[in-house]
């Protein structure tokens, strides 16, 4: 049987999103000198809003750098301001 679970993504202002990801970064060993920044986007068709810009990434550490931003984007979406 193939089942297929959607969750609703989590409202967060782009201070909780780049608090969220640099305590993610910090408890991977290869990730903690990652220098990072979340950007705004226009909204796309998953319904992202946001995405996150890296720098600085050691080579050892790309894919688990992608992987952590990738759960963390599937979990939040942008906040509208009010």
């Amino acid at each position: 049987m193939d089942t297929v679970t959607s969750f609703a993504k989590t409202p967060a202002t782009i201070e909780e999103i780049r608090t969220r990801v640099a305590m993610a970064f910090g408890r991977h060993r290869l990730c903690r000198e990652v220098e990072f920044d979340v950007v705004r986007t226009s909204r796309a068709g998953k319904g992202a809003n946001w995405t996150i810009t890296m720098q600085s990434v050691p080579p050892e550490a790309l894919w688990e750098a992608s992987d952590i931003v990738s759960d963390i984007q599937e979990a939040y979406v942008l906040a509208v301001a009010a």
